[in-house]
């Protein structure tokens, strides 16, 4: 018998294998954004909350998946492969960032993050950032999410979100970079070739992956 827990992992794996957020997932199958929120998952009174067989249905049609690619997912060891490894990562939504969202070395520190399922990346202390609204149009679209890892150094050409002292974020990807400024290329503050002074940057984290 499947338990709560094993089909809401269904879900979000299904989710992430096609480079989505649950709330992505959702949108796609034609519903409501909120539908697979992890809040909506138990009640006030602490029942738990199933998603409906019509939610379920509808996000396989929309993957091209089936039954049984979501049963693949949900079983903690498939029976025809090794499963794939893990790791917890620490994900928010653009639109909820505030300063308190990350300490000065660019890592999420407040309560307000969730925590997502993802595949093996090299820096376990990466985490999400889901795009809740058109921010980096150039590479990605709104409910995509960006893997960032402010652990990794950043050179030319890579993908880049830079908090500045004055707290403002900055998708984009480095055109140009020397000791003192970063010049950013397709940055959502600007139509054009944005400079940034490296004394303005408090933060700066290299985008690792992104979905599409």
């Amino acid at each position: 018998m499947l338990t709560h827990e094993q089909i809401w992992r269904g879900v979000d794996r299904l989710a992430l294998r096609n480079g989505l957020s649950p709330s992505g997932l959702a949108k796609r199958a034609g519903l409501d954004p909120t539908t697979f929120n992890k809040s909506k998952r138990v009640t006030q009174d602490g029942k738990q909350r199933w998603p409906g067989t019509e939610s379920l249905s509808k996000i396989l049609e929309a993957t091209q998946s089936n039954l049984a690619d979501l049963v693949s997912l949900i079983d903690e060891v498939p029976a025809t492969q090794p499963k794939p490894p893990d790791f917890k990562f620490r994900s928010i939504r653009l639109s909820q960032i505030t300063d308190a969202s990350f300490d000065k070395s660019g890592f999420p520190e407040d309560s307000g993050w969730e925590e997502v399922d993802f595949p093996s990346i090299d820096d376990p202390r990466a985490y999400i950032v889901e795009l809740d609204k058109d921010a980096a149009h150039h590479f990605c679209r709104p409910g995509s999410f960006l893997v960032i890892s402010p652990s990794s150094s950043v050179r030319r050409h890579d993908r880049v979100m830079i908090k500045t002292k004055q707290g403002d974020m900055i998708i984009g990807t480095i055109k140009r970079k020397t000791a003192q400024q970063y010049i950013i290329a397709e940055a959502n503050v600007s139509p054009d070739d944005l400079p940034v002074n490296a004394k303005d940057i408090d933060w700066t984290g290299r985008i690792v992956w992104a979905s599409q």
